[in-house]
């Protein structure tokens, strides 16, 4: 584990809900001084205690651990503000509908912001009846790729797996107007708007 809870963290969680640290401690079935150490750096609190801790300060265990609090203000909105994962070491692709703490690995994974559209990363956009099929013009070497080509609108989003030495293309039942993500392992994220009314018939 990289990351354990820090007494700083503890302190201004406890603080932010307005609790001394006597109440904390009986809370947690420990002594008041016991949490004095883990504020002070003198301590940590043990394992059993992150779930009960992290109740108490009403945070849950992995935001616990990664020291922040996660504030989604989305479950009223649509997919369209959805964020995209990318495990360094494993290649792993997740998703969330929201802000999130996503680790994998080990490793707590940042949100993917798109990168600017250039010319080496453009999709071709082509419609067929109910259908739509995209294709780029990519390398797909097993060290420079497109894992990933991602349709989403607002109320749905899909996914399809790419490898290297495979075709960089997907063929997406047409749901209505959105964008497409794609990820290069190189490069990093992508987006595209899709419009039907500027797509090439097949």
């Amino acid at each position: 584990m990289d990351h354990y809870v820090t007494g700083a963290v503890i302190k201004a969680l406890r603080e932010k809900r307005r609790m001394t640290q006597a109440e904390l401690a009986e809370e947690l079935c420990v002594s008041d001084k016991t949490v004095s150490k883990w504020e002070t750096g003198r301590g940590f609190p043990d394992v059993s205690l992150l779930e009960p801790l992290g109740k108490a300060l009403h945070i849950s265990v992995a935001e616990l651990l990664c020291g922040q609090a996660v504030v989604n203000t989305n479950r009223a909105s649509n997919m369209l503000k959805s964020r995209f994962y990318v495990c360094p070491v494993c290649g792993n692709v997740l998703f969330a509908r929201g802000e999130a703490v996503i680790s994998c690995c080990g490793i707590q994974l940042p949100a993917l912001e798109t990168e600017e559209q250039d010319p080496a990363h453009r999709l071709e956009t082509q419609r067929a009846e109910d259908e739509i099929y995209v294709s780029a013009a990519h390398p797909m070497s097993k060290d420079h790729y497109l894992s990933f080509i991602a349709y989403m609108t607002p109320d749905s989003c899909e996914i399809k797996a790419l490898y290297p030495e495979g075709s960089a293309e997907a063929r997406f039942f047409y749901r209505g107007s959105g964008w497409l993500y794609y990820y290069c392992n190189r490069h990093g994220l992508f987006r595209q708007r899709l419009d039907i009314r500027k797509m090439k018939k097949l």
